[in-house]
């Protein structure tokens, strides 16, 4: 019971930490699969299968080498040069992302709960710092709680959409792009979420009780993600293809059902942010302990002031900017984790 249990928080927390706002809203299932069709459920398949794989890979390999954050193993994969160029790289990113999360987070104030911005970002700083102090074990207990309403919330938007006389899109829509971009997707989506995950990731399985739990949590974790990757799929394609206009997608499917479940959403949409930050300070703390000698809670301070002050420049803007270049920095980086053996993997 208690390995199962400790599987649970594992898988909970790789749930959580892949799982973002992204793909709460539903844009990172329609940008990434749905658009594509009917050969969408193959790719999902596909993506599953690598983050079946490969998540609990780097889990086991952080476990292996005793690694103390997201540079040890980078550093075992590319050697010690190259490994520690990607990881300044990767820390240059997650910063980045860490201040799109945090600058998304005040817009979700500011549009939904009529809030002012500069109070959102606040709010949001205090609470990212009382978590960090609470360390690993708080990040587990945030993704125990958000992860479950997420499942639900796919569930609610699933069965709304089986009612529907196009539930059946999903196998048999067309789709106008090229192939190579149809195939190249899944790997994008994994590749793009794995590297930002390991920040989490690597702590998480350097200090899980053993590879058995490991593997269980990892199984737990890759199998929700695919379940929900395949309800968001199913759900959107039901809904296409008027549905591909709104920025969030998700929210104009359940509108209909009032503002109670709308405001819920909302609320959900904010708390995926929230995991995704809170990672990311995470793994960026981790990474600067091997180079800084300071207080982990000075050294959360540091980061905060900085995503702060970034943030001023809007969430749009960061976004448009960042993620292209994470995507192909990212293939990169899986790559190399594929191709790494090790006997115990």
């Amino acid at each position: 019971m208690q390995t199962w249990g400790r599987a649970i928080l594992i898988g909970f927390t790789y749930i959580g930490t892949i799982v973002g706002a992204g793909f709460a809203s539903g844009q990172e299932i329609l940008q990434f699969f749905t658009l594509y069709g009917k050969v969408a459920t193959i790719t999902i398949l596909i993506s599953s299968f690598l983050f079946l794989w490969l998540g609990t890979k780097i889990m086991v390999l952080a476990k292996d080498i005793q690694a103390r954050s997201y540079e040890d193993l980078n550093v075992y994969l590319f050697g010690e040069t190259a490994g520690k160029f990607v990881s300044l790289l990767m820390f240059i990113l997650l910063l980045a992302i860490s201040t799109v999360m945090l600058a998304g987070a005040g817009s979700v104030f500011h549009e939904h709960f009529h809030v002012s911005y500069q109070s959102g970002l606040l709010i949001t700083v205090m609470l990212v710092f009382i978590v960090m102090t609470k360390g690993m074990n708080g990040i587990k207990i945030v993704n125990t709680v958000v992860v479950p309403f997420m499942l639900l919330f796919m569930l609610i938007i699933l069965m709304i959409s089986l009612q529907l006389s196009s539930s059946e899109n999903f196998m048999r829509m067309a789709t106008v792009q090229p192939m190579w971009r149809v195939l190249l997707s899944p790997f994008m989506y994994t590749a793009f979420n794995l590297a930002l995950a390991q920040a989490v990731l690597v702590p998480l399985g350097a200090t899980a009780a053993d590879s058995r739990t490991i593997r269980l949590g990892g199984l737990i974790g890759g199998s929700g993600i695919t379940i929900m990757l395949l309800v968001g799929h199913i759900s959107l394609s039901a809904h296409m293809p008027g549905i591909a206009q709104f920025d969030l997608p998700m929210s104009h499917i359940i509108s209909p059902l009032g503002p109670v479940l709308r405001i819920l959403f909302v609320t959900l949409i904010y708390a995926e942010i929230f995991t995704t930050l809170i990672a990311d300070i995470f793994g960026l703390n981790s990474q600067l302990a091997q180079h800084i000698d300071l207080h982990p809670s000075a050294m959360t301070v540091i980061l905060l002031t900085f995503c702060y002050t970034v943030s001023q420049f809007g969430f749009k803007t960061l976004l448009s900017t960042l993620y292209p270049l994470l995507g192909l920095i990212s293939l990169v980086w899986l790559s190399m984790l594929v191709m790494k053996r090790r006997q115990t993997v």
